[in-house]
């Protein structure tokens, strides 16, 4: 393989795990993007499932300190208590079913949920870092291998 192909390469799987690493979007919308970019299904996947589980450590660990400063200031506190509003409404069954319902929820590739939001609720309910990685990563290979079986599946109707 030539180094331009290989940088090409290398460059389609960097924009595939970055855009994986955004809330909202996360793997949902990054193996599309992979597809869309020319990747084949197990390296849109896997670059799609890396680039989503980037951000989780970070939220489990951060995430209460950096709401409590912006509760400091009027309209970031008010996006902190939403967001905190927001998983709290949806914690019901991860705190009921705890690390398999983390891992139910994070699998189901729906809008609101996923691994930003399942960090999120981990943090919230005080899971620790470890007892929360072993639901969330297993419920984001879930969802990976749903997400990419939907878009390439697809893809081979056209």
């Amino acid at each position: 393989m030539s180094s331009f192909l290989q940088a090409d390469l290398i460059q389609k799987i960097a924009a595939t795990a970055f855009v994986s690493m955004a809330p909202v979007v996360e793997l949902r919308g990054g193996i599309p993007f992979g597809a869309a970019l020319g990747l084949g299904p197990e390296t849109a996947m896997i670059a799609a499932a890396a680039g989503n589980l980037i951000p989780v450590p970070f939220i489990i660990l951060f995430i209460r300190k950096i709401f409590c400063w912006m509760g400091k200031f009027g309209s970031l506190g008010r996006a902190a208590r939403y967001f905190e509003a927001k998983a709290e409404k949806k914690s019901d069954k991860v705190t009921r079913y705890r690390r398999f319902g983390l891992c139910l929820f994070v699998a189901v590739p729906f809008p609101g949920t996923g691994a930003w939001m399942g960090a999120l609720i981990a943090a919230l309910l005080g899971m620790k870092l470890k007892e929360a990685l072993t639901a969330i990563v297993p419920g984001v290979v879930i969802a990976a291998l749903l997400v990419t079986g939907a878009t390439f599946g697809v893809l081979t109707f056209f």
